[in-house]
């Protein structure tokens, strides 16, 4: 759980927008609305959604808190298969000898070839557990802040579109020029100037 963990990895988001109906009705419908399924599709590669922070295997946001103080926090549950690319080419060699034994050629075409990897494939990925992965989420409202502990791009990425559907706010990851334009107190002026500067070529002899 990266709360409670010794170390930490996060990225930063600022989240601007409001609730017609009160911040805390609104996230918990967007939870609910857009928990992680209980039931697993067994032909599917990825799962995910949101689950509660203490209870991060029991998706139940009817009985369980989200709302700590001033604080949302909540988990990104993403359950994903993976299937190794030697069992693979192993499953396609011997399906592939079956193939040749039953049409009695010594080769097979490459339409074939095709079909035996996508039944391949299809046959692991039923067979295949998912494996979950947990990260995550404090949002301090009041302050429109938001911290994700990930920072692996495709967790990132996956938070960010589900964020947006569940809630309709638009995170946006916080750089240095993000917190001049949104978080830092600048005038316009200073904005401007900090936004136009261009990155410092430090190769020799420039």
């Amino acid at each position: 759980m990266g709360l409670i963990s010794s170390t930490h990895s996060i990225s930063r988001y600022y989240i601007d927008g409001e609730f017609p109906d009160g911040a805390a009705e609104g996230v918990r419908r967007g939870l609910i609305e857009n928990a992680i399924p209980e039931i697993e599709n067994e032909y599917d590669e990825i799962s995910a959604g949101w689950t509660p922070l203490e209870t991060p295997y029991n998706p139940n946001f009817e009985s369980a808190s989200f709302l700590f103080g001033t604080y949302f926090a909540f988990s990104l549950r993403i359950d994903k298969k993976s299937i190794p690319a030697k069992l693979v080419q192993k499953h396609m060699a011997i399906e592939t000898e079956k193939k040749k034994k039953e049409s009695g050629r010594p080769f097979i075409s490459k339409n074939e070839k095709a079909e035996i990897k996508e039944m391949v494939i299809d046959i692991l990925m039923h067979k295949t557990p998912f494996i979950p992965n947990i990260y995550d989420v404090l949002w301090d409202y009041e302050d429109k802040n938001l911290i994700l502990f990930s920072t692996q791009k495709a967790a990132n990425e996956l938070f960010e579109t589900l964020f947006f559907k569940s809630f309709d706010h638009k995170p946006i990851k916080i750089f240095p020029y993000t917190i001049v334009e949104k978080l830092g107190n600048f005038s316009n002026d200073k904005k401007d100037r900090a936004l136009a500067l261009s990155p410092l070529n430090m190769k020799k002899g420039a």
